[in-house]
């Protein structure tokens, strides 16, 4: 099989910093916490968290109600980041009604404030009378997927992974191969989660959570720190636009960067602990497929939410494969954890590392843990050459996944 080269030719986000990705961009090389106290947790005294990274400054109605009557906020985040991806590559509007064009985005899962909303009203009145026709769309399991795609006429593929952590990694790795199969000239993907206190209360229940600076909720979360004390749940959407190079370069497009090589592979040893050998088999498995050494990598964007044991173990497995030299931060300190958006927005935030020349470093990082040591853990903005990044997220249920972004000239 003849395996294509995949381009990424647009971005688009909307994260807690808000719409678009210059905004994005810019807080994060400023060092800007996207982390609040958040007074709806007040609501739920159980709960240890106070705190949580919410989007801001997005007008809902941009998106015409004939298309957002179906969607709930992740659907609406979605499609803006989508718009801005194609818009940034110039992307022809006819080119999506083709059946060459597809899409894949995935959310953790169907709109819990919806089912909220659902079960509330149901079990009040004890009928189905009241029900609103489309509270269905929003909370099926491929929702953005769906929404994305009949708001902009997508005509080729459309898949939606549910896959947690991993979900817009996963996606962006399907699309990588869609289209470097020959499948698809081009796929939208991506994924997108909106914030729910259920969403915070069962990493709570998992003693996984942030709970212990809830009056200081710049200091949290905390990857790779001694200090650090779990999770910190956010919202927000992250896409990119893959197209084959013959494609691009055939509309005159601009190449932003390369999708060189993508993993995902399980490890069923455990379903809510990770073990560092099945992480370090993802990471070596995805340069394999690139075709690419590990000591040719220039900087490793970590999935680190700031967990104990999930610091700990991707630690381990990155010093396995890179030894301790190769930079390594993650980008959870600076906007929490977006959930099944993470992957997406810290690959768009990938894709300008290697166009700057611009490393950023892990936020909240004071003092590293000795359980993390091993690895060359940034603290500060670092201007050097970056030519290859490799990504990670890794789920809860072993679901674990590397991508490999190159830099390019062409």
């Amino acid at each position: 099989m003849d395996v294509k080269r995949v381009a990424i030719t647009g971005t688009g986000a909307v994260s807690p910093y808000g719409k678009g990705v210059d905004i994005l961009w810019d807080a994060l090389v400023r060092g800007e916490s996207g982390i609040r106290r958040h007074a709806e947790l007040d609501d739920f005294p159980e709960l240890g968290p106070r705190v949580a990274g919410l989007v801001r400054n997005v007008d809902m109605t941009e998106v015409p109600r004939k298309h957002r009557r179906s969607m709930s906020p992740m659907s609406v985040y979605a499609l803006l980041a989508a718009r801005e991806a194609l818009g940034e590559a110039a992307f022809p509007e006819e080119a999506l009604c083709g059946g060459r064009t597809g899409l894949i985005m995935g959310s953790t899962m169907g709109s819990v404030r919806t089912i909220e909303e659902f079960f509330r009203t149901y079990l009040a009145q004890g009928s189905l009378d009241q029900m609103k026709s489309m509270l269905f769309f929003r909370v099926m399991g491929h929702s953005v997927a769906a929404n994305v795609a009949q708001a902009l006429g997508v005509t080729g593929r459309v898949i939606g992974p549910t896959a947690a952590c991993s979900t817009s990694c996963q996606a962006i790795g399907l699309a990588y191969e869609a289209v470097a199969s020959g499948r698809q000239d081009a796929v939208l993907c991506g994924g997108a989660d909106e914030y729910h206190p259920l969403t915070t209360g069962t990493f709570d229940l998992m003693m996984a959570a942030s709970s212990g600076y809830n009056d200081a909720p710049d200091r949290t979360p905390r990857p790779f720190d001694r200090n650090r004390d779990g999770i910190v749940c956010s919202e927000g959407a992250g896409v990119l636009l893959l197209e084959s190079f013959a494609s691009a370069k055939a509309r005159g497009a601009a190449i932003l960067a390369e999708v060189a090589g993508f993993s995902s592979l399980s490890d069923p040893s455990s379903i809510a602990n990770p073990d560092p050998y099945p992480l370090y088999q993802c990471m070596r498995d995805a340069l394999d497929s690139a075709g690419i050494e590990a000591k040719s990598v220039s900087y490793v964007n970590a999935h680190a939410t700031g967990t104990i044991l999930g610091d700990a173990a991707e630690s381990k497995a990155v010093t396995m494969l890179f030894g301790g030299d190769t930079p390594v931060s993650s980008l959870k300190g600076h906007m929490g954890h977006t959930m099944a958006a993470s992957g997406a927005l810290e690959s768009v935030a990938c894709v300008r590392m290697l166009r700057h020349g611009l490393l950023l470093p892990t936020r909240n990082l004071d003092d590293p843990d000795p359980e993390c040591a091993g690895v060359a853990l940034l603290r500060r903005n670092e201007a050097r050459p970056v030519s290859v990044i490799v990504k990670n997220n890794f789920a809860l249920g072993g679901i674990n996944c590397s991508l490999v972004f190159r830099g390019t000239d062409d």
